[in-house]
């Protein structure tokens, strides 16, 4: 009989914590009964108290002050989280690494196991190569076996994990072409950052739908890698961002030529049978809706085929902040430090 995992309280650390998805590390961390937040960094609001940034963590951090990174102690610090922006976590993790047991990186820096990736989608060469074999990836219901005990776990934001979770067990499954697959994905503001950009402010958003990052955004290479990787298929496809005037939420429409007959009740019996176990996945005949997911750490999945034009859709939806970043990382965290693999996160999301 297998033991129970172990409960006891780990100290976590939040580096970039000022962000978002750093703020969302921190709501998370509050209702995570095993762990205990030892710091929480933010390079431009060191000094400013976490509740006067963010007034919804006020009633548990009432006192915590974010730090600047040279403050930090990290003696008994089991893990720690990156919230950085893309290109910060390269310098950071060496220094880290053999300090603390534990690292999880939200941003893109150790993802992609090419480093020649780095400077063609992000325009500038990888600062320490030799570390990216040494990442795991972080999508637990693609890649979980890699994860107990991982040192060092990348963990892929929302539009790589919103369309490799609705993708995958049919590329696994052989139903459709690898190459050929279009992905129209929208996105809300909060994606883009807690600073301020002529292209999020409110009324360049407000009643506006636009697309952007058209033929070169840095995560098609990502999403083409975890589907390749996980149906052992060389995956290729066209994906188009989109800003949607919601703060939270990520909506992937994906389409893809089948490679033999199908029905609508095939597709949706394979994803429903792959993910029958998965504690963060919903499939159903249901059409996903970014509103049913906020707050939880779940994605919902449909698909249909389209027998008029020979397309096969499959469609998931997911909050952009929790499993398309700080949910996924938690998620990937408990399992590295050995903690039930649901601990402090919600399947169910918050309406209306």
């Amino acid at each position: 009989m297998a033991s129970p995992p172990d409960q006891s309280i780990r100290r976590v650390g939040v580096i970039g914590a000022s962000g978002f998805t750093g703020a969302e590390l921190l709501r998370l961390i509050a209702g995570h009964p095993s762990l205990e937040l030892a710091f929480a960094t933010g390079a431009t609001q060191a000094g400013t108290p976490v509740a006067d940034l963010y007034p919804s963590l006020a009633g548990s951090y009432p006192d915590t002050v974010y730090v600047d990174s040279s403050e930090i102690e990290l003696d008994a610090v089991d893990l720690v989280f990156l919230g950085l922006p893309h290109g910060a976590s390269q310098s950071i993790v060496p220094e880290l690494r053999g300090r603390v047991d534990h690292i999880v990186d939200l941003a893109a820096d150790f993802r992609l196991d090419d480093p020649d990736l780095y400077p063609v989608w992000y325009g500038e060469p990888h600062v320490a190569p030799h570390l990216l074999d040494d990442f795991v990836y972080g999508m637990p219901e693609l890649f979980r076996s890699t994860l107990h005990g991982a040192e060092l776990i990348a963990a892929p934001g929302c539009y790589v994990t919103a369309s490799s979770l609705t993708l995958a067990p049919l590329l696994s499954a052989g139903l459709i072409e690898p190459t050929g697959i279009i992905v129209d994905a929208a996105s809300g503001v909060s994606g883009a950052g807690r600073p301020a950009k002529p292209g999020t402010t409110f009324c360049t958003v407000d009643e506006s739908f636009t697309a952007y990052g058209l033929l070169n955004h840095r995560h098609t290479p990502e999403i083409e890698m975890a589907l390749s990787r996980a149906s052992g298929r060389a995956a290729q496809l066209l994906f188009t961002p989109h800003l949607a005037p919601m703060n939270r939420g990520i909506l992937a429409t994906c389409y893809a030529r089948p490679s033999q007959p199908l029905t609508t009740a095939q597709v949706l019996d394979t994803l429903a049978e792959r993910y029958s176990e998965e504690p963060f996945v919903v499939v159903s005949e249901r059409i996903p809706a970014t509103k049913n997911t906020l707050g939880s750490n779940s994605i919902h999945i449909t698909a249909r085929v389209d027998e008029r034009t020979g397309w096969v859709i499959a469609i998931g939806a997911l909050d952009n902040l929790v499993k398309g970043a700080s949910g996924q990382a938690m998620q990937c965290a408990n399992l590295a430090l050995g903690l039930e693999e649901t601990t402090g996160l919600a399947a169910v999301g918050v309406f209306p």
